[in-house]
């Protein structure tokens, strides 16, 4: 694979711009109390993603939005809440996605772009900076939150595997696909495309993220190998 260059990773939480947080003058000025979860949210963010749930406290995340302790828990009960909100957040980055996999039902000699654009597409919504760094800490933070981290596991990548299964339920009752077992093969699409940016992503930090053509090549090759695999027998001459 031709070494592309990599992206600049983005900040997991960009500067909060909603009313009263905004600086002027180069003074930054507290939130109103009941506009300020934007702000809360982007603070325990950045704070939680640095420094894991044990090494955040309430008052770091008071003192990053510039908000009281007490206007916190006006927004969520605990820090055990705040917590559970951020990584549940994440949840609507799939809705798009798993949307686009519902109305997809490509004619047969459309499957391989179909897949193509879905394999892109999987690959944008994961192998971004912020996102990765949020799956380390929902693994990192397993044992301590075991529900929190099931809950996310069934309200993301199982999701996609779903709607992946679906899919290829659809193009194999027509064959249009080779697929005895639709479950298995969303899995092997799954991690055809992902198993090698997200395992490096896992050890070399989530700021080790492929350039758009490396990922754009990852895509091809990925889908490559799976249609060798699964893809219509050719007719017979």
């Amino acid at each position: 694979m031709a070494a592309a260059g990599r992206r600049t990773a983005r900040p997991v939480a960009e500067a909060a711009t909603e009313e009263g947080i905004p600086t002027t003058g180069g003074r930054s000025r507290r939130a109103p109390r009941l506009g300020s979860g934007p702000a809360i949210r982007q603070a325990a963010a950045r704070l939680f993603l640095a420094h894991g749930y044990q090494g955040t406290s309430m008052e770091e995340i008071a003192a990053t939005a510039k908000v009281s302790k007490q206007t916190i828990y006006t927004h969520f009960a605990d820090k055990e809440a705040l917590f559970a909100d951020l990584v549940l957040g994440n949840v609507g980055r799939v809705d798009a996605f798993v949307a686009d996999l519902a109305r997809a039902d490509p004619d047969a000699d459309e499957v391989e772009g179909c897949l193509q654009e879905i394999a892109r597409a999987y690959l944008g919504i994961v192998i971004r900076p912020e996102v990765l760094q949020l799956r380390r800490l929902v693994i990192a933070e397993a044992g301590r939150f075991p529900e929190l981290a099931r809950t996310y596991y069934e309200r993301v990548p199982q999701r996609v595997y779903d709607a992946l299964t679906s899919l290829f339920a659809r193009l194999a009752g027509d064959d249009r696909l080779r697929v005895a077992d639709p479950a298995l093969a969303a899995q092997h699409f799954a991690w055809l495309l992902l198993g090698p940016p997200l395992d490096r992503a896992m050890f070399y930090g989530p700021d080790d993220v492929p350039g758009e053509a490396e990922l754009a090549h990852q895509a091809e090759a990925a889908v490559a190998v799976f249609l060798a695999a699964r893809g219509p027998r050719p007719p017979r001459t």
